[in-house]
């Protein structure tokens, strides 16, 4: 990006931003060019924050950016010739001693003490960000949303990647964590022009394709059951690879098509395992399986480039 379109980019923000634009506008600054925040009210005593330290907070109770033309705003810089990728997670804001706060829901965390239950009280947000990199940690996030008692981070999930991809031109690429990987993610995201490639859980239960109508009796839904924890419902892959990269070492891939979840029967996806392998090819941990529900599938080879890099997932 030149200086002059970084300006320009800055002056459309500026525009956009309504009340309390100016103390918000310092406040964003402030945010990005401080390394760590210890309090809020540090933001400040920030160099490029040139008011009083109780501009912090009005700005915050006075301002409203608008989430929807700042989308659009972002959406305009990116290059229109590049393969979009969108990765959408959801993140758990533990407040546990604030028990004041509005609509604190239990999250999902994960506890760094051992045998600690993985729960936390707080809120929780949905993101769905472009991730044009495959390797690194930079981001842009698109929608940064909080999710209220009232809905769930499906629900949420699924909305916001409808609204992102009303705005792209092209059909991007979504990524999801396991959390997604399920059918009812699968059902309500049928509609959007985005492709998905999900993380599925080990202990998750597939289907295949039901076999051809026998002419008595009711036609069947599914067709065998294809348990990922056990190798013994698997059957033959549709395609076998082995590649070998220099930072993940030796990795085998299959590939299973035309599977599907128990609730959506009518939406078939492939089902891909990778799994790492040492120097005599025996695997050396768990399989990572991911599902690619959408149009044109890219090639078997870079499938572990695409999630695991642009996921950070060095190890599973």
């Amino acid at each position: 990006m030149t200086l002059e379109k970084l300006k320009q980019f800055r002056t459309e923000v500026y525009t956009i931003l309504g009340k309390a634009k100016d103390a918000l506008f310092d406040l964003m600054d402030a945010v990005l060019v401080t390394r760590s925040v210890n309090s809020f009210a540090e933001l400040s005593v920030s160099p490029v924050f040139r008011r009083q330290w109780s501009s912090v907070y009005e700005a915050i109770q006075d301002g409203n950016p608008p989430r929807t033309e700042l989308m659009k705003l972002y959406i305009k810089q990116l290059n229109p010739t590049e393969k979009i990728i969108l990765a959408g997670d959801h993140t758990a804001w533990a407040r546990l001693n604030a028990p004041t706060l509005k609509d604190r829901t239990y999250e999902h965390q994960v506890q760094p003490m051992s045998g600690a239950k993985p729960v936390t009280l707080g809120q929780g947000y949905s993101t769905i960000a472009i991730v044009p990199e495959a390797e690194g940690s930079w981001a842009l996030p698109l929608l940064h949303e909080r999710i209220t008692s009232f809905e769930n981070p499906i629900q949420k999930a699924a909305s916001q990647l409808k609204l992102v991809c009303s705005n792209l031109a092209t059909r991007p690429i979504s990524l999801w964590d396991a959390e997604y990987g399920c059918a009812s993610f699968v059902k309500q995201t049928s509609d959007i022009a985005a492709d998905k490639l999900m993380r599925l859980r080990s202990n998750r239960l597939l289907y295949g394709a039901p076999p051809a109508y026998s002419g008595t009796g009711r036609p069947r839904s599914h067709g065998d059951k294809f348990k990922l924890n056990d190798s013994s419902t698997w059957w033959t892959p549709d395609q076998i690879i082995e590649v070998n990269d220099p930072k993940m070492g030796r990795l085998s891939i299959r590939l299973w098509c035309n599977l599907h979840f128990q609730q959506s029967k009518d939406h078939s996806m492939n089902l891909i395992q990778i799994q790492r392998l040492d120097e005599f090819g025996v695997p050396k941990n768990k399989a990572l399986w991911l599902a690619w529900v959408g149009m044109s599938m890219p090639a078997l080879s870079s499938f572990w480039q695409l999630y695991c890099r642009r996921f950070a997932i060095d190890h599973w």
